[in-house]
């Protein structure tokens, strides 16, 4: 076997909990092979003990066969400290300053509506009374600007060289589509991803908030990868739809990250149902496929959002639904509500 095979190789072995491969993670240092043996070096930088073990038994699972035995395979993992991490929420270590929870929201994957669900629950959750955060987390299809109404806005910053989020709807925002124009791409390769989320996590002037809500980009790769090496979150809602193609999806989200140690706080099931005016519910996607899930995994549901045309609009509109009473809109109610539960699950666990 030859040193570019090897590499290719171990481009098989994922990061546990992670759909990335240690490869294109940037984890591998050298890969030789010596006189007929493999000479692995990798290097991660993590606090959990059961991430190195997990890497280094299939390396050996996938490198043992090729090479006659595990005294033919010699794998070093040279773990450090996360740069800039702030520890793990489990152990209360210190987050972000001034910032009292850290809530993600993630999908297994994309069109469930995910950034709708954040946008929303950061606006019921401020409606209570809350300091808010939103941070939109994907790099490459920002839609919290638009959601928002403020697509225009340009971040400025202050005297310490922080970046000063914008603000809407009384909260503070911050998200890569303040930096580009509509017609630009977000063209970055993995390292650089990871500091662009450093930045907007621990350069921004967040202030005082009550909660952070940190809108995932789809799927469970390098950011979130970077997001949970970085800050102590207190939890994730994972957003799915009723269909089973959603749900497989939200589990490999489940997966990632009990695999780092995060609490799942719950699910959102979004386009639960359409209701029409006589009162009527339709179930166009299925019925009961989150509930079924969260008995599954022993979580909650937090909420049911049904499948409504004026939801889009009005967050195209840059006035999202929730901005509206409860008892003005059902949909609105049903924002409203899921921010309930997550509050009283969050303060209760």
């Amino acid at each position: 076997m030859t040193n570019d095979e090897l590499r290719a190789t171990l481009a098989k072995v994922s990061y546990p909990g992670f759909s990335r491969d240690i490869v294109s993670f940037g984890l591998l240092k050298s890969a030789e092979v010596v006189d007929g043996t493999a000479q692995v070096q990798l290097q991660i930088q993590t606090r959990e003990a059961e991430v190195p073990k997990t890497i280094f038994q299939d390396c050996h699972k996938i490198l043992d066969p090729l090479f006659g035995g595990p005294e033919k395979v010699r794998i070093e993992i040279d773990v450090q400290e996360p740069q800039g991490a702030q520890g793990s929420a489990a152990t209360g270590s210190q987050k972000l300053p001034g910032v009292k929870r850290i809530i993600a929201v993630g999908s297994g994957k994309g069109g469930v509506g995910k950034s709708t669900v954040s946008s929303n629950l950061a606006i019921a959750l401020s409606a209570q009374g809350l300091k808010v955060g939103l941070l939109d987390c994907d790099l490459y299809g920002p839609s919290v600007p638009l959601m928002m109404g403020v697509p225009d806005h340009q971040p400025q910053a202050n005297d310490q060289d922080q970046i000063v989020p914008i603000e809407a709807h009384g909260l503070k925002l911050m998200s890569m589509g303040f930096l580009l124009s509509d017609s630009s791409p977000v063209i970055v390769r993995g390292p650089m991803a990871t500091r662009y989320t450093q930045q907007f996590l621990q350069q921004v002037a967040w202030g005082e908030l009550d909660v952070l809500i940190l809108d995932l980009p789809p799927g469970t790769g390098d950011i979130q990868l970077t997001l949970v090496q970085t800050v102590a979150l207190d939890g994730a809602v994972i957003v799915t739809t009723p269909q089973e193609v959603a749900l497989i999806d939200a589990r490999k989200a489940v997966s990632m990250f009990a695999k780092v140690n995060v609490p799942i706080l719950g699910l959102v099931e979004n386009m639960s149902y359409f209701e029409c005016d006589h009162g009527e519910r339709y179930h166009l996607f299925g019925k009961g496929g989150a509930e079924r899930e969260c008995e599954r995994l022993k979580v909650p549901l937090l909420g049911r959002i049904p499948l409504e045309p004026a939801i889009g609009q009005r967050c195209d509109g840059g006035e999202p639904i929730a901005i509206l009473s409860p008892s003005e809109s059902k949909s609105s109610a049903a924002f409203h509500e899921t921010a309930d539960a997550l509050i009283k699950h969050v303060t209760e666990n």
